[in-house]
């Protein structure tokens, strides 16, 4: 059998034979739609909650659970023998490394200082100016 589209709705798909979908013939009939009901997914005995997909038993047996749990438990304390880092002192860098070469060194900190290439942006926008002017 091959499938067609409800000639009112234009949604649901129905077999050659049907003239309209269910929803249709409900709707014709003047019947209110029923929504299906969902079972609890932890028990599949009772109805779960609007919105939900548990019932109200099982929401509340697992917050007792979770109320019981956190009573039980101690807070750990982990000390991992650090001071807290407002009381530790700035990091400086340790230049007397043997993988940078001195003199290399003193490049890399000429080439990274941050106040240099601020200032000389500003030279660079200032020379700009007065070549437009």
């Amino acid at each position: 059998m091959r499938l067609k589209k409800c000639p009112r709705c234009e949604l649901n798909y129905i077999q050659e034979d049907e003239e309209y979908c269910k929803v249709c013939r409900r709707e014709m009939k003047g019947e209110s739609t029923r929504e299906e009901l969902e079972l609890c997914t932890v028990c599949n005995e009772r109805p779960a909650m609007p919105g939900k997909d548990i019932c109200y038993f099982c929401m509340k047996e697992m917050e007792q659970q979770e109320e019981n749990r956190d009573e039980n438990e101690e807070p750990v304390t982990m000390d991992i023998g650090m001071d807290p880092v407002s009381s530790m002192d700035e990091i400086a860098a340790d230049t007397e490394s043997d993988d940078i070469p001195e003199g290399e060194y003193r490049e890399i900190e000429n080439d990274l200082s941050l106040d240099e290439m601020g200032d000389e942006e500003e030279r660079e926008n200032e020379s700009l100016e007065d070549e437009e002017e």
